[in-house]
Formats: structure tokens, sequence, C-alpha cells
């Protein structure tokens, strides 16, 4: 059985993953989400760097099915740039589109996946598809995520009134917690200057003791 101090703590990220910047539904029409960024934060690439940290697991939590692809570059003057891909309104979502076809049937060695070494950039749109993109560099993740939402259409999810009590829960455990620590560090602070007087006093003694001999 789960003890509730380790209950609380898996609830806890659960309840991060599936709750804040980048919790959203997207639409059926979405196929795929390509990021492409360097790998330090600096040069203008920190805000997507913070959306790949923040936005995208949730993103991937809520829409499991959708490929999200990361491709970093040790490039620091590369482009930062976030490619949606779109299946065309001709297309019904339960038709296969040719990425799909074409991707089933390689192996999964070869199959396109996130890269540090600027592996896989964002491709051209396959046939049935089409792909728009949102320029990243020097951008702030919120906004980043405010003009995502606004080309996708994505739809946003919120706490359900039991998940509401459920974060109140842990945040009132975490305060709790830091309330604690405090009190254990005073604690702890304070007997370790005691301890050190303690060692200093006895230190004077035995020194008048040598001096007086």
């Amino acid at each position: 059985m789960v003890n509730p101090g380790k209950r609380m703590h898996i609830l806890q990220a659960l309840l991060a993953l599936r709750h804040g910047p980048g919790a959203a539904i997207l639409p059926p029409e979405i196929t795929r989400i390509h990021m492409d960024f360097a790998l330090r934060w600096n040069e203008g690439h920190f805000g997507p760097r913070k959306f790949w940290k923040i936005c995208l697991p949730r993103l991937k939590f809520w829409n499991p099915a959708i490929p999200m692809l990361v491709n970093r570059t040790p490039d620091q003057s590369a482009p930062a740039k976030m490619s949606i891909y779109f299946r065309q309104a001709s297309l019904s979502s339960d038709t296969p589109s040719a990425l799909t076809s074409k991707m089933s049937s390689l192996p999964l060695a070869q199959q396109p996946h996130s890269s540090t070494e600027n592996e896989h950039p964002a491709p051209e749109p396959e046939e049935g598809e089409r792909v728009v993109t949102i320029d990243m560099k020097g951008i702030h993740s919120d906004r980043i995520l405010e003009e995502f939402m606004a080309k996708t259409g994505a739809i946003p999810v919120h706490p359900t009134p039991d998940e509401q009590v459920e974060m109140r829960q842990v945040e009132e455990r975490a305060e709790r917690a830091a309330f604690d620590r405090a009190i254990v560090k005073k604690y702890l602070d304070d007997k370790r200057r005691e301890e050190r007087m303690l060692a200093m006093a006895r230190q004077e003694a035995e020194a008048i003791k040598m001096a007086n001999q």
C-alpha cells in the first residue's frame, strides 16, 4: 500500500502534467507537430526551450496519438520555428495520410525522431497536408502558446471540481511541508550554534587550565 506522502507526490506530479500551460485538446485535422530550435537557451532560444519543457509535455499527454518531434541543433544562430501540419479539409480524419502510410512501411530505426544533432529538421508537408509555422526566436513562451492556440484552434482543458479540490490539498500540503522544514531547520541551526558555543567554551576552559599550570 502506498503511504499518504508518496501518494500525494504522485498526485502532485499527475496534476502538474494534466493542467497548466499547454493543457489542450487539438483538433483532429492536426497530423503532427515539429519544433526546431538550438540546444542552448541564449540568442533567442529561451522561449522555445521553455515551451518545450513546460507546454509540450501537457500537449502530448492530452494528444498522445499526434507525433510531436523536437529537432535541436548546436547552431545557436539557427532559426527557432514550430511547424504544425494539418490534414487537408477534403480528407477524412479516418483516412490514413501519405505520411502515415510511408512511416508504417519504414523500420522503427529509420523513422523520424527527436534529435539533438539537427538530424530531422521540419520536412515539407506530405500529399494531403498543409503546414502552418510559428517563428519562435526571441519570443516568450507565453506568446508562443497564445499563437499556437490561435492557429490550431485547440480547446483548453480546465480542472474538474474534484481536481480543483485535489490541487488545493496538494498546495496546502506543500505549504505545511515548507513550514515544517523551516521549523526543523531552525531547530538544527540552534543546535549547531549551541554545539559551537560549547566547543568554544571547552577550548577556553582548556586554555585557562593550561595557563595556570
